[in-house]
């Protein structure tokens, strides 16, 4: 099964390309880390748990109120109250040390549990026989998932302002140095570009662009899954289906690829910075 990673950052139009492509005629599954990361910390659940113990004391509104009859002290399912995300944004959105540290703290808790998810997902796509799936994470390199990918694709703007524009337009209740922050918290989405890129031809890495309206972007999601379907032609996933220890051993090839491929970019990246 091809494992197709779908990522961007924020405001870029990575969930309308997800959308797309769950769409007539791709029809691919979606594993989405955003929803998963939601899930995994709902009242109840031990990352729930774990960041009402971290946060609680130093973030008196990290809980939406409680407001009776329609939601009581200990939330609507028994559980607890829900996490009030926009008051957690605001621990971990932003450039300051102890900002990041927060940041860290979170990404810890919430990571390991959306990559259990996601692995539980991605089997149950497999076994019911589904040739490809769609890994759309907002942090894909970052969090190291692009080495298990068959393909990347990244969905990127060329204008840093079309990508502002969008979000504040987007989120309103944003100011322009809170966007400024969540744009920064998820890296230059142009050096995610070059990153995709950099991995090679043949449908390793390909770059959807949209800059543009929908209809522009929805060619270029066209472009890009006939490279990425050209690159891993539909016999080949049936055979992979038909053959799970030829699976695993691609699999575990791909794997070794892009290991060496992140290799070499940290590395040219090292050489790019001992120029400055």
């Amino acid at each position: 099964m091809l494992l197709i990673g779908l990522t961007g950052s924020i405001a870029t139009g990575k969930s309308t390309v997800s959308s797309l492509l769950a769409s007539p005629p791709y029809s691919l599954p979606i594993i989405d880390a955003d929803l998963l990361a939601r899930q995994v910390v709902e009242p109840g659940t031990a990352s729930y748990r774990a960041i009402v113990s971290y946060f609680g004391p130093s973030t008196p509104d990290l809980l939406v109120p409680a407001s009776p009859p329609e939601m009581p002290e200990h939330g609507p399912t028994g559980k607890g109250r829900p996490l009030n995300r926009p008051a957690l944004g605001r621990r971990v959105f932003g450039s300051d040390p102890q900002v990041r540290k927060d940041r860290a703290a979170l990404n810890g808790i919430v990571h390991p549990a959306v990559r259990r998810a996601m692995f539980y997902a991605a089997a149950r796509a497999y076994l019911a026989g589904h040739r490809a799936v769609v890994l759309d994470v907002p942090l894909l390199f970052e969090s190291a998932l692009d080495r298990f990918c068959g393909t990347v694709m990244v969905v990127a703007v060329r204008d840093p302002e079309v990508q502002m524009a969008r979000l504040m337009a987007r989120d309103a209740h944003l100011s322009r140095e809170d966007a400024e922050n969540r744009v920064r918290s998820q890296g230059d989405v142009r050096v995610k570009a070059r990153r995709c890129e950099a991995r090679g031809g043949k449908g390793r890495g390909v770059v959807v662009w949209n800059d543009g309206g929908r209809e522009e972007l929805a060619g270029e999601v066209r472009r890009a899954m006939e490279e990425v379907e050209r690159a891993s032609p539909r016999w080949w996933g049936w055979a992979m289906l038909a053959c799970p220890p030829a699976a695993v051993v691609v699999g575990l090839w791909t794997f070794w690829q892009n290991v060496r491929i992140n290799r070499r970019w940290a590395e040219a990246e090292r050489e790019e910075r001992a120029k400055l």
